[in-house]
């Protein structure tokens, strides 16, 4: 009797779909599996799954597919053009999703898309969750994510333990949309941020100043910050491997850029901060980390932010 009443009162363990198996997806989607999630996979790019197919994951052919099978359905998407495609597409999630699934987004997408989403799911009779992240590769690989979601509370409940498996803290925003304007505003922090340091290099570089213990001072003093602690050693070392791109800080600058635009909130230093950015990107350097705008600098002061080369020229 004991083992029925155990059985009966077992938590059903949601089936999940993933879609968008990048530098995030993979490490949000091997967490799940870890959890022992069931999980259902599709990237637009072949050849992504063999990693998460080796813990369990099924992959399927299409966005339709991963809906009509998932009970949740998490999309990781670059931008708002292939969100479009995923969702509304031939074979997308719209196509395949049934009454009562939940559709989470955690890419991060203008807020008048996020809202777009959540009118189509209810008209089908779904919920939808904007859920971008804060967190890079590191953090996605390590479970550590903190979700920003915008949608209705009991639904984000609903879903908290999956969002937990991947992530350390859920945070409700508000109504849909709320989560991609939060996750905007966040980055354009995160934006300024990585300039204002590499740009505080740059002074020091010049005044001959060894970058390690300038890195030091900073962290020890008022100017010690996320990014300096993530990005200072990539600026010391010259090692741009991606943890977040170059070309998609530029493209959330540029959403942040509309948002306060129809906001009139007047925003000087994430217009300069973009076009930095956007330096960095007519130089090449748009597929390696966000931190090699500190590329640029080098090139304006001629050495290295490392202080440890006087001539690059």
């Amino acid at each position: 009797m004991n083992k029925k009443r155990q059985w009966a009162e077992e938590i059903y363990m949601k089936k999940v779909g993933f879609i968008g198996l990048g530098v995030m997806g993979i490490g949000m989607a091997s967490n799940l599996l870890r959890k022992g999630f069931e999980v259902a996979v599709y990237n637009r790019t072949p050849g992504k799954a063999a990693i998460l197919t080796a813990l369990g994951a099924k992959e399927l052919g299409s966005p339709s597919a991963v809906a009509g099978t998932s009970d949740v359905v998490i999309t990781m998407i670059s931008n708002d053009a292939a969100i479009r495609e995923v969702y509304w597409g031939e074979e997308g999630i719209f196509t395949g999703a049934r009454s009562g699934i939940t559709l989470i987004d955690s890419s991060t997408i203008s807020p008048t898309l996020a809202k777009e989403l959540a009118a189509e799911a209810e008209a089908l009779g779904a919920a939808f969750l904007d859920a971008p992240v804060t967190g890079s590769k590191p953090a996605a690989e390590s479970g550590t994510l903190v979700f920003m979601v915008g949608g209705n509370t009991d639904k984000i409940s609903e879903v908290e333990d999956i969002l937990l498996a991947m992530g350390r803290k859920v945070i409700p925003m508000g109504a849909n949309g709320s989560g991609s304007i939060a996750k905007l505003a966040h980055n354009t922090i995160v934006g300024i941020n990585v300039v204002a340091l590499a740009e505080g290099m740059a002074i020091a570089a010049s005044g001959g100043i060894d970058g390690s213990a300038f890195i030091e001072l900073v962290q020890s003093g008022g100017a010690a910050s996320k990014a300096a602690e993530m990005k200072g050693p990539k600026l010391l070392e010259g090692n741009y491997e991606v943890q977040f791109s170059l070309e998609l800080m530029l493209k959330d600058l540029r959403l942040s850029s509309v948002l306060s635009d129809s906001l009139s909130v007047p925003t000087p230093l994430l217009e300069a901060s973009k076009s930095l950015f956007q330096v960095g990107e007519s130089m090449g350097l748009g597929a390696l980390d966000m931190s090699s705008v500190g590329q640029a600098y080098e090139q304006w002061i001629g050495r290295k932010l490392s202080g440890k080369s006087d001539n690059l020229h």
